[in-house]
């Protein structure tokens, strides 16, 4: 029964592989549930509650009444807000039509690229990667190219091996600055030069997930879109859950050329239309608001980074890349591969890892493949402190009995 049931799946879906950040969330939840104190340092969540002033927009949207459906691409003022926002942040100049708020930066990815692949077609994915980039272009039915940076040189590829991938099926380069999963950020001089690489290849689109745009320890964040020569040429993703700490009310936006933005538009029309009208209102005081909240939140990660670079040093064979922004450590962790755990397991891959530290430190982290890179893993440092303190402990005690 179970081969027959199988069997009317689409190939679509049998083909996707499950998002491992969730994957090992899930296996942490179920050791949780059998009574063990489980750190989860898998998830790329803050830890911080979201802002007083943004929740009580939203109770002020239930009382004046803002429960029924939304235009599908966002309430005019919540785009004129992310109009606003962007002029301000990123020195991008974007009208209404422009913008499409959809729900979570997720969708804003997936709608753009359900607009620009046909099956063949190619996007060239700088990597290491977000887990689901590859899914998505997979099930645009597109072929997903890999450029990969190294530790050795940030985790940034040269800009001539990106433009090298391009061929005459490229239809997009996808990133994210900073980067989910290594922290690494493009500066002015390497957007710069990619924006080169785009009027070099004027059928080539953009796109630019920048939803760690406010998790920058090293200054200034730079838009790819902000360069004058390809303003139209640049999708830029944003959304509320890290910056905002909102993870869970769910919104992303989009702004890009309006053909585009219209193609996104009509394609969410399909699948979801607009998002939830009390978060769009709680969106406007978010972005419209002080964003010392915002700041300090970034404050006490860069705090918690420079925490856990310590602790890691104590950790024989982590090699870490110090990271510019987000809330990962990305370490690589070869050194471990052939060893034996107490039992006589052989340390294999980096999920082996990732099992042993979870299943005898009770400590989730994801193993680095999910991300492109086999010889990592990613460990958010978005909990608190002492948790922090405690999880690190235990994973050099457990590796320590690697043999």
């Amino acid at each position: 029964m179970q081969t027959e049931t199988t069997q009317l799946l689409s190939q679509r879906v049998l083909q996707m592989e499950e998002s491992q950040t969730i994957g090992m969330a899930k296996k942490a939840r179920e050791l949780a549930a059998k009574g063990f104190d489980v750190i989860n340092l898998s998830f790329g969540e803050p830890d911080f509650p979201t802002p007083q002033h943004i929740k009580d927009a939203a109770k002020k949207a239930l009382d004046d009444g803002y429960t029924f459906y939304t235009p599908v691409a966002g309430y005019p003022d919540l785009k004129k807000a992310i109009c606003d926002k962007f002029l301000r942040d990123n020195d991008l100049h974007f009208n209404n039509e422009n913008i499409v708020v959809s729900t979570g930066a997720k969708q804003s990815i997936a709608n753009t690229i359900l607009c620009l692949v046909d099956p063949g077609d190619e996007v060239v994915i700088i990597g290491p990667y977000w887990v689901s980039y590859l899914e998505i272009v997979k099930l645009a039915e597109g072929n997903a190219v890999i450029v990969s940076g190294t530790i050795e040189n940030q985790y940034k590829p040269l800009i001539s091996e990106i433009e090298a991938a391009i061929t005459d099926k490229t239809k997009a380069i996808l990133y994210s600055s900073p980067s989910n999963p290594t922290g690494a950020v493009f500066s002015k001089e390497e957007l710069e030069q990619l924006a080169d690489v785009l009027v070099r290849n004027p059928n080539v689109m953009a796109i630019a997930d920048e939803i760690y745009e406010y998790i920058n320890f090293g200054g200034r964040h730079y838009s790819l879109g902000a360069i004058d020569r390809v303003r139209d040429r640049v999708v830029t993703i944003n959304g509320l859950s890290k910056g905002f700490a909102m993870t869970g009310w769910r919104l992303g936006y989009l702004g890009a050329p309006k053909w585009l933005a219209d193609a996104c538009d009509k394609i969410q029309g399909q699948f979801t239309s607009g998002t939830c009208s009390i978060t769009q209102r709680a969106a406007i005081t978010a972005l419209n608001s002080d964003m010392k909240p915002t700041f300090d939140m970034t404050q006490r990660f860069k705090i918690r980074r420079d925490l856990v670079l310590e602790k890691s040093k104590d950790i024989p064979g982590f090699v870490n890349f110090i990271p510019d922004g987000a809330f990962y450590l990305f370490p690589e962790i070869s050194y471990y591969f052939g060893k034996k755990s107490p039992e006589g397991k052989t340390i294999e891959t980096a999920m082996d890892l990732c099992m042993y530290i979870l299943n005898e430190a009770q400590v989730s982290t994801v193993p680095g493949d999910a991300f492109g890179e086999e010889n990592c893993i990613r460990i958010s440092f978005a909990a608190a402190d002492e948790k922090l303190i405690e999880a690190f402990d235990r994973i050099k005690n457990v590796l320590s009995k690697l043999s």
